[in-house]
């Protein structure tokens, strides 16, 4: 179960979502702002959420870096070891994004982007996070 989903824009968002998530005992699941895999990187991504799940071992974590509708940055994904992604792109591309995600044991997410609880504007994000993963 991947639990609730979190969007993160920081090393800080992720572990007051994380820090929630172990506090409540429950999975959850941290995605990047629409587009970061451009504009941020999937380096950049990887980094943290590797940083962020080391800091919390017990917490069960899932995470999904937002690739918009950009193909090469979802490929890019891919190469860094991104094993769970979402493309918003057209049916081609689509396609054979998926078909190389499946050989790389990775998972792309299509279609209206799921309920989330975005810590942007959040003055306190854990507390947020936990009346979230409350309901």
């Amino acid at each position: 179960m991947s639990g609730k989903r979190i969007i993160i824009h920081s090393l800080a968002d992720a572990r007051a979502a994380l820090a929630a998530a172990q506090a409540l005992n429950v999975p959850v699941t941290l995605v990047s702002a629409e587009g970061a895999g451009g504009y941020a990187g999937a380096s950049w991504f990887k980094a943290l959420i590797d940083a962020a799940a080391a800091e919390f071992p017990a917490v069960a974590l899932t995470a999904v870096l937002d690739c918009a509708d950009e193909p090469g940055t979802a490929l890019n994904a891919l190469r860094h070891g991104i094993k769970r992604l979402r493309f918003t792109g057209a049916a081609a591309p689509r396609r054979r994004l998926k078909d190389i995600a499946h050989e790389l044991g990775a998972e792309i997410e299509m279609g209206t982007a799921p309920e989330a609880l975005d810590l942007l504007d959040q003055r306190d994000p854990e507390k947020a996070v936990r009346a979230y993963l409350r309901d």
